[in-house]
């Protein structure tokens, strides 16, 4: 029998009807496409994500971010401090290391301008904390020493003063500690040259890494002072991103006049509305969420369990995203409701 005779296998179209079925199949599906709502064409697929490499024991993905309770080491003061034994004992997760402040050249910053990074027991010990799912962030300046900005005045060697310390522990997170510098008030020419040398320093740092930046400032009675406020307007208008501030909140003694945390409720809420003049917030919680509040104790006894209990109430209800604590240690029940604390 010829080719030309031989049988078709069963079930094989005849080729003229295979051709007639592939182009209806084709216009099938276009017309099934176009059907589709549009809003599914506008997200692109995500990309699969890369191929896991196998690991016999993953270390814990720190947490991007300040949250919850920050604990706060001055690591010149306190030299023992084990962060990865104390997160362990308290549940803590995040730390704020002081105090970077400049060295004898004015240009480079030190702990306590006097340790380089690799000699200070405290944050050698940041990389065991991450590996349990824990972080510290870097604090410059303080109540002891001068911020770099302010020693400074060489605006490339301030940055790469700034670079040096975020590169060599990796920080995700930095802070300033500006409270105490008569030095940096903006409302004088050499304060205002100071606010911007650092505020330019941080852009450029953000320019080049993902890095979250907050500012410490005092919390008064009525919120925060008009130069605090004039730190904040200048920096923000120089193009860093400050994304949080922290407050200090004195912790009036017991034995002051009733309404006590009521009168710290209304400092707080005085510092809101100030932060959002200054940042314009599109909603107006979103002035919440920049703040934080780190109680300043005398003694222990300042702040009692009840008291914690109305600040982390305060701060949960508010979507304030940390606390802190400074000064003498809090009292263990106090100190157990803080550390509980989750925004």
């Amino acid at each position: 029998m010829s080719a030309s005779r031989r049988r078709r296998p069963t079930g094989t179209l005849p080729r003229p009807f295979a051709v007639l079925f592939a182009l209806a199949l084709t216009g099938a599906t276009g017309v099934a496409v176009s059907l589709l709502p549009a809003r599914a064409t506008l997200q692109p697929a995500d990309p699969p994500p890369p191929a896991a490499r196998p690991s016999p024991s993953p270390s814990p993905t720190p947490p991007p971010v300040p949250g919850g309770y920050v604990g706060f080491v001055d690591t010149a003061a306190d030299p023992g401090f084990d962060l990865p034994a104390d997160s362990r004992r308290t549940g803590v997760r995040w730390y704020a290391l002081g105090h970077l402040v400049a060295g004898p050249d004015g240009c480079g910053v030190r702990w306590a301008g006097r340790l380089d990074f690799g000699h200070d027991p405290v944050a050698n010990k940041i990389g065991r904390l991450r590996a349990r799912g824990g972080d510290a962030g870097l604090v410059f300046g303080g109540p002891d020493g001068r911020e770099a900005a302010a020693t400074c005045t060489r605006p490339g060697a301030l940055a790469a003063a700034y670079r040096r310390a975020v590169g060599a522990f990796d920080a995700a997170y930095i802070d300033f500690d500006l409270r105490s510098d008569a030095a940096l008030d903006p409302r004088s020419g050499a304060g205002e040259a100071t606010v911007l040398r650092r505020a330019r320093a941080i852009r450029a740092l953000q320019q080049e890494r993902r890095l979250r930046v907050g500012f410490t400032l005092p919390l008064k009675p009525y919120g925060l002072a008009a130069r605090d406020v004039e730190t904040l307007r200048l920096t923000r208008r120089a193009g860093a991103d400050v994304s949080g501030v922290n407050l200090l909140a004195e912790i009036e003694p017991q034995s002051a006049p009733e309404g006590r945390m009521q009168r710290l409720a209304e400092a707080l809420r005085a510092a809101r509305t100030q932060l959002a003049e200054v940042y314009g917030p599109a909603e107006p919680d979103d002035a919440w969420r920049r703040m934080a509040v780190t109680c300043v104790l005398s003694g222990p006894d300042d702040l009692s369990e009840g008291d914690a209990r109305k600040l982390t109430a305060f701060a949960a209800r508010y979507g304030v995203p940390w606390l802190s604590a400074r000064g003498a240690e809090p009292a263990p029940e106090a100190a157990r409701v803080l550390h509980g604390f989750s925004a």
